[in-house]
């Protein structure tokens, strides 16, 4: 019997802030996986190594967490004033699914880099040194990211001093700006429910309060002290809890159906990367998952917040931009639990420390709409030359 040879595909492996994931250029994909498709889903699936019913994606790219299980797809961009489009696929680990109905914001560092040193940015845009500025279209919400890559001597500048938490080593710094990052979705509004605190009935768990918001990515947020937490568990304290699992996603199935992202609470596992569960607390001393004291004096308030039905080692990128625009809005709980009145940046708590992420908000006719949304990350090759899968 004659087996087919594998699949030979130019890919990079990159971390992008506290995610990584498989890059790749449109135009090296297989014709049949250039678009949206059936095609498509297949070749990421087996790329990643899902679904893995043992949960280690052992064989494939993947990492076996939501973290780790990240396909990336780049082009250069066709629209006015943009220089790439960027279309992000969330792996399932366990399952033959890859979704398709969000960003994420940790990829988007390493964006830019990805596209200038693989040609996807005119060469006149990038300067010997100093800052490459990438605009970016992201094609699964459309919206714009503005990212500020360093430069020198004309390569993406990737070795550097800037900590990140949740990221063991140091790399250069790279500012993202999510510009008008809300969700216009059917209704418009950044608060769907038009209400920045709503009662929300989740079936086995009760009645919570929750803020729901689409900034960054739609994210249900509820009181820690409701569901039976402080907002300082780290990942174990969730993860191996079937019942704690079980509950939040009791919670995000809720909060998809007032929020109108899904008709029907079957939907919610065809739509497993938003929205996102977080909980949120005052601030409180606690020792991050790298053995850090973190002190209350140091951030605003806690915040936690599943992805993929996971507690999140760290924070995600859009999770992040709906924390900080949540909390420039008086009234919402995260506002709230950082204390009320007006601000326009955030220091929050996460599992492996904290993050710091800036707002701009408006209110318009009593409707709330942000502007832009600001952080720091980082991003890093880690390999890169062509990833082999069996045709």
């Amino acid at each position: 019997m004659s087996f087919a040879p594998q699949l030979r595909i130019p890919a990079t492996y990159m971390r992008g802030g506290t995610s990584k994931g498989v890059f790749f250029k449109l135009a090296d994909l297989p014709e049949s996986a250039r678009v949206l498709g059936a095609a498509r889903d297949a070749l990421l699936l087996r790329v990643i190594g899902s679904p893995d019913p043992y949960g280690k994606h052992t064989d494939g790219m993947g990492g076996a967490t939501s973290s780790t299980s990240k396909c990336v797809i780049l082009a250069k961009s066709t629209r006015p004033d943009h220089d790439v489009d960027y279309l992000y696929g969330q792996v399932s680990i366990d399952s033959a699914f890859v979704d398709w109905s969000g960003n994420c914001g940790n990829l988007s560092a390493a964006v830019g880099p990805f596209a200038i040193t693989n040609g996807l940015i005119d060469p006149a845009l990038v300067p010997k040194n100093g800052l490459c500025t990438v605009r970016i279209w992201q094609a699964n919400i459309g919206k714009t990211i503005i990212a500020h890559v360093p430069m020198h001597n004309f390569q993406v500048q990737e070795t550097g001093d800037f900590e990140l938490d949740g990221v063991t080593f140091p790399a250069a710094e790279i500012v993202l700006e999510f510009i008008d990052p809300s969700d216009d979705g059917d209704a418009g509004a950044m608060f769907p429910t038009g209400q920045l605190v709503d009662t929300l009935d989740v079936p086995g768990v009760g009645t919570l309060q929750a803020t729901m918001i689409t900034a960054g990515i739609p994210t249900v947020f509820v009181n820690a002290a409701e569901i039976g937490y402080t907002g300082t568990e780290l990942q174990g304290a969730i993860n191996e809890d079937k019942a704690a699992l079980a509950k939040l996603e009791a919670i995000r199935v809720a909060g998809a159906l007032r929020m109108g992202l899904i008709k029907t609470a079957e939907e919610a596992a065809t739509r497993q990367h938003t929205p996102k569960v977080a909980f949120v607390a005052p601030p409180q001393t606690y020792v991050s998952s790298a053995g850090k004291t973190i002190a209350a004096e140091a951030i605003d308030l806690n915040v936690r917040a599943l992805s993929m039905g996971k507690l999140h080692h760290a924070m995600m990128g859009t999770a992040s931009v709906a924390i900080a625009t949540a909390a420039a809005v008086p009234g919402t709980l995260v506002n709230l639990a950082a204390g009320g009145g007006t601000r326009e940046r955030v220091c929050f708590g996460h599992p492996s420390g904290t993050l710091a992420v800036g707002a701009a908000v408006t209110q318009i006719n009593g409707q709330w709409s942000v502007t832009k949304a600001v952080m720091s990350r980082s991003a890093r090759v880690l390999m890169e030359g062509w990833v082999r899968i069996p045709q």
